[in-house]
């Protein structure tokens, strides 16, 4: 109940006001921090001269970022724009042969244990393969083997073979569930190596891109070039804002400097007229991480994805936003590796995700994988350990307000109300959302002073003025997928006129 609710219109407008008002508050202390602090010690690793019109230094402090759009931006556009006019060609020249021609671009293999057709197997050979390259001494060990290294061997050698071992894992499974004999080894080779997926994702399991690369149907929906065209064009002006920004706003950099965040963002700001709920600085710098993480994960993925859909796929969607969550369940910052674990792990242990205990065992498992894929370390077992514990404890809280007496309490107040009591739930889950994924993007002690100021240092002022922005935020995100719901819900079928037939 309480989703479908309307709220009144000049309630939206008010908590769209308080939003936009917060965020403005927000983004101009951060602004001043780097504008005040540009110089400081900590920050010469980190802030490099930016464009020449600006005047001003950049934060390139996210290496990831910086790989893409500036140190090896060349060869990218070089490779993924060979991709698209040789699949081109042969989707002209040859359609039923266009994936062969991927294979071309990569000269070595290796592949998991697929044709013995045991589930076990698959998982044993695949986990095995990815501690070797996650987990020592095994790591160390065939790091000695290769003499030389460069700046970003770990993203694209480790990168890689991360993602074809999860690839391979797919192949391998899905070849298990094949009744009718077993999927070729070319096969394989065509999945693992389609080159723009191949370093950096995202992943498709095999079952989709099998289907999809063999379709020799190709055909272009009305306006599907329009909206690729326009897709591309708007990747461009996001890269070329967020590179705008980070000549005004340090948002990665300011978070290393902890003696700077101690001094500077105190845990309540100055009172702005009667705005007396506005957003703690730390807070607000937090959430600004999360949304340039997930950014940059739309970006990247946008462009990749935008190159698989000239080659008639259909690749897995940039993550949703940080903004429009809410619940832990849909929260994720790699639509594909999602895809692939609820696929393989939480699905298939989880079945209906209606069980406490299978739940539980079910997010265990897909955590403990995860934790692997990322690269086992205190700081990753933390946030494996409370993302786990926050998708658990919304079943155990919605299996109890599914229980009398709750259940006939909402039964009895107003949905609109209903949605009200709802949002101030999801709120505080939001913000648990927040501190639990910073842990991945900072430092563990940047994620436990934002946690101080907004539940010890800051109670009951901060931390009730946050939440209260919050709130405002979360009630927008029910709003827009309130009215997402309705339009996707199928029209009323008019009755039939049969008045001629009475009057006969």
């Amino acid at each position: 109940m309480g989703i479908k609710a309307a709220l009144p219109r000049y309630e939206l407008y008010l908590y769209t006001a308080v939003l936009g008002l917060a965020l403005i508050w927000a983004g101009s202390w951060i602004f001043e921090a780097s504008s005040d602090h540009v110089n400081r010690k900590a920050f010469k690793e980190s802030v490099k001269p930016g464009w020449h019109y600006f005047g001003r230094k950049m934060d390139v402090a996210d290496f990831e970022w910086a790989m893409w759009f500036s140190t090896f931006r060349n060869h990218i556009l070089f490779a993924l724009t060979g991709h698209v006019i040789f699949a081109k060609i042969f989707t002209i020249v040859a359609p039923k042969v266009r994936v062969c021609m991927c294979v071309c671009v990569c000269v070595c293999v290796w592949c998991v244990v697929a044709l013995v057709k045991k589930k076990w197997l698959c998982f044993a050979a695949g986990l095995g393969t990815l501690a070797s390259i996650k987990l020592e001494p095994y790591n160390s060990w065939q790091e000695a083997l290769v003499t030389g290294s460069f700046d970003l061997q770990d993203i694209l050698f480790y990168g890689g073979c991360g993602f074809t071992i999860m690839r391979c894992m797919s192949f391998g499974l899905e070849n298990c569930e094949k009744k009718d004999g077993n999927y070729t080894f070319s096969d394989l080779l065509r999945y693992n190596f389609y080159l723009p997926f191949f370093f950096f994702g995202p992943i498709m399991t095999f079952d989709l891109y099998h289907a999809q690369a063999n379709n020799t149907q190709l055909t272009r929906r009305e306006r599907e070039m329009w909206n690729i065209t326009t897709k591309a064009l708007l990747h461009l002006g996001i890269i070329l804002i967020v590179d705008v920004f980070f000549h005004y706003l340090y948002i990665l950099t300011i978070p290393t400097d902890m003696k700077l965040v101690t001094n500077k963002f105190y845990f309540f700001p100055p009172v702005l007229f009667f705005f007396l709920f506005m957003y703690a600085n730390a807070t607000g710098l937090a959430y600004s991480n999360l949304v340039y993480d997930w950014v940059k994960a739309a970006v990247m993925f946008g462009v990749i994805n935008t190159v698989a859909t000239l080659d008639h796929l259909d690749p897995p969607q940039p993550p949703k936003c940080i903004t429009m969550l809410y619940v832990f369940a849909e929260t994720h910052f790699d639509r594909g590796i999602n895809d692939w674990l609820c696929k393989y792990v939480y699905d298939y242990i989880g079945e209906d995700h209606t069980k406490i205990f299978r739940e539980l065992l079910a997010t265990i498992c897909t955590f403990a994988v995860t934790t692997l894929w990322l690269g086992p370390c205190d700081l990753v077992y933390l946030w494996s350990f409370f993302n786990c514990f926050g998708l658990n404890f919304e079943l155990w809280v919605a299996k109890l307000f599914s229980l009398p007496p709750f259940s006939t309490i909402e039964v009895r107040i107003v949905d609109s109300m209903s949605r009200r009591i709802r949002g101030v739930f999801n709120a505080a889950n939001f913000w648990a959302i927040v501190l639990y994924n910073v842990l991945s993007l900072n430092s563990l002690e940047f994620a436990k002073m934002v946690a101080r100021r907004l539940i010890v240092k800051g109670f009951p002022l901060s931390t009730l003025s946050v939440l209260l922005v919050t709130y405002c935020g979360v009630q927008l995100v029910k709003e827009r997928e309130r009215q997402q719901a309705l339009l996707q819900e199928p029209e009323p079928v008019k009755p039939v006129d049969d008045g001629k037939e009475k009057a006969e």
